[in-house]
């Protein structure tokens, strides 16, 4: 099957039964969840860790964070809760970093990808029922201004974002690693 057939099948069959809106985010999702899937196709344990440019990114390290991005905005949806931004200010007034792109031993790629098969398939069903006006306050954060607040639909526009830049990101590491790149 070749990527645009795949790519057909996943935007069809995740918007089955969805119209306008609402089907254009899972259409849009299932694309570009798709296009990093297929960057990371075929790889090796190691090549999936591996640090092949400059940057400390890893191509397994790019999927945990994808995942994690995902999975804490759905909650934020559902709860208005982010997991971890109590840590948010604290960590950028210190200068330091979050490592949501750091693997411990059982992030194997296997896991990884059954992880993001699961949170995306809970976001999916999510955007086919959730009122895209619900809105929470955003954690304070020094790239959030002051008392604002995200409805689901930008929280899940977000999430696209965040999905295509990362899957950008992970093709010029596959690139690096080995060459393949994801279209062309």
């Amino acid at each position: 099957m070749s990527t645009a057939d795949s790519m057909t099948d996943l935007m069809t069959g995740a918007a089955k039964g969805l119209t306008g809106e609402r089907a254009a985010i899972v259409e849009t999702l299932a694309k570009h969840r798709m296009l990093l899937r297929h960057t990371l196709a075929n790889l090796s344990e190691d090549d999936a860790r591996r640090r092949s440019t400059a940057s400390a990114l890893t191509l397994a390290g790019i999927l945990k964070h994808v995942e994690g991005v995902e999975r804490g905005w759905v909650d934020f949806i559902l709860t208005g809760v982010v997991a971890g931004a109590e840590d948010w200010e604290r960590l950028a007034d210190a200068g330091d970093e979050r490592d949501d792109f750091a693997l411990d031993g059982s992030d194997t790629l296997e896991a990884l990808l059954a992880r993001y098969t699961a949170t995306a398939a809970r976001t999916d069903e999510l955007v086919a029922t959730v009122d895209l006006d619900l809105a929470h306050p955003l954690p304070p954060a020094p790239w959030f201004p002051a008392e604002s607040t995200w409805s689901a639909r930008q929280v899940l526009a977000h999430i696209i974002g965040e999905t295509a830049q990362h899957s950008g990101h992970a093709d010029i590491i596959r690139e690096s690693v080995d060459g393949q790149k994801s279209m062309g």
